[in-house]
């Protein structure tokens, strides 16, 4: 027989007992759509972080800074500013960026989960970094943290809760001290409290004040396009170094490098997760192999009757492994269509949830060419390679024999 009527015999087997065979296919459709949903949500979510970071842009550079470094000397706001100042052909801007522990509040309403964060006047030109665009009123300015005024800029969560939006021009309170909205934000996404539109942004030194300290560890530089970024880093770096003498009290980090980074991490994810995927694509070859092994059992005579009639052994042994790669190949499509339906079920259900949290892009998450055809690929590889041993079984059984079988 030729490879198109054992593929014929192939698919009338798996029809003759589909129950037999579905259960069969179980662990190579698990297997597969469990490997094009990882490789098709990993996807999603690159393309959309860096979408993300292109809109951002590549001239931001993040400073932390983790302590003393064993002395009594320190990095202010005033040195970071002066480093701006001395090198402002690669530095254009730097804002501290001070997470402030404090009670916010209007009338008897509280809001335990509001995020408060110390700026400069230099976050107006990197609002777009955090996603925050402005609504009405304007952000923080010099003079606001000059005088240390009690201004702020609230996210679109409190100004529709608290002041059925309209909070500009109101007054909230801070640890007890009323400070005025000059400036809300656009929402992005839904409203929930302790998300991405539920942040208030006030002077940085107001900020030092209610948290007790004069220390800032975080601070935000910008550097006039990517192409300066890695100058601009260096600058950065090798003043920290000259204070602190180590590299353990300070990390610089680019946009580019927190987007690689990030990839990074999402790529090694998804390899661990596809692995795990993988083990299913194993089971299911055993499977394969159990049920062919019952398959050659079960047809004894009538690879006696074929062998009888002039069959090879390489005839027998090519049906039987037709057979298994038809049955795993059948199993990695229905893999395949089940995974694309669970991926893209899962896009409009992710995107809601990210704008919950306070994401602004969209998530579009869909199987890779290169993903489905891997699978495919080695679904049928699985097949053939398992069910080999079954059909050498069966290619190698004694003619008289297997007449005699019952």
């Amino acid at each position: 027989m030729g490879i198109e009527q054992n593929f014929r015999l192939a698919i009338k087997s798996l029809m003759s007992s589909k129950v037999r065979a579905l259960l069969t296919m179980l662990g190579i459709i698990i297997g597969v759509a469990a490997v094009i949903v990882i490789t098709g949500l990993g996807s999603g979510m690159q393309r959309m972080m860096n979408e993300q970071f292109e809109q951002l842009g590549a001239n931001r550079i993040q400073v932390n800074i983790f302590g003393r470094g064993g002395g009594s000397r320190i990095v202010d706001t005033d040195d970071m500013y002066q480093l701006m100042e001395k090198n402002p052909d690669y530095l254009t801007g730097v804002t501290p960026y001070i997470s402030v522990r404090t009670l916010v509040r209007y009338g008897t309403e509280e809001f335990k989960r509001t995020n408060v964060i110390g700026v400069s006047e230099d976050f107006a030109d990197m609002a777009s970094v955090f996603g925050e665009t402005l609504k009405e009123g304007r952000f923080i300015q010099y003079l606001d943290a000059a005088r240390k005024q009690n201004v702020c800029v609230i996210g679109s969560y409190i100004n529709e809760t608290a002041f059925n939006g309209n909070g500009l021009g109101q007054t909230i309170t801070l640890s007890g001290t009323h400070y005025r909205i000059v400036g809300v934000l656009e929402a992005s996404g839904d409203l929930v409290e302790g998300g991405g539109n539920d942040y208030i942004y006030i002077p940085y030194t107001n900020a030092c004040t209610l948290n007790g300290t004069s220390e800032v560890n975080l601070f935000m530089f910008s550097c006039p396009g990517e192409d300066t970024a890695a100058i601009a880093k260096k600058i950065i770096s090798d003043y920290l170094y000259s204070v602190y003498l180590s590299e353990d009290y300070y990390y610089v980090v680019t946009s580019a490098e927190m987007i690689t980074m990030m990839n990074m991490m999402i790529s090694v994810m998804m390899t661990v997760l596809v692995a795990i995927a993988a083990i299913s694509l194993l089971v299911g070859g055993i499977g394969i192999m159990n049920i062919m092994l019952v398959s050659v059992s079960e047809r004894t005579r009538e690879i006696g009757i074929r062998k009888s009639l002039g069959a090879k052994r390489r005839d027998i042994r090519l049906q039987f492994v037709i057979e298994a790669g038809t049955t795993s190949a059948v199993g990695g499509v229905i893999g395949i269509v089940l995974g694309a339906l669970v991926t893209t079920v899962a896009s409009p259900i992710l995107t809601g949830m990210m704008s919950g949290m306070g994401g602004s892009g969209s998530f579009n998450a869909s199987p890779t060419a290169g993903a489905v055809a891997i699978a495919f690929g080695v679904s049928v590889g699985i097949g053939v390679l398992f069910g080999y041993l079954p059909a050498n079984k069966a290619a190698k059984l004694n003619p008289i024999d297997a007449l005699r079988y019952e």
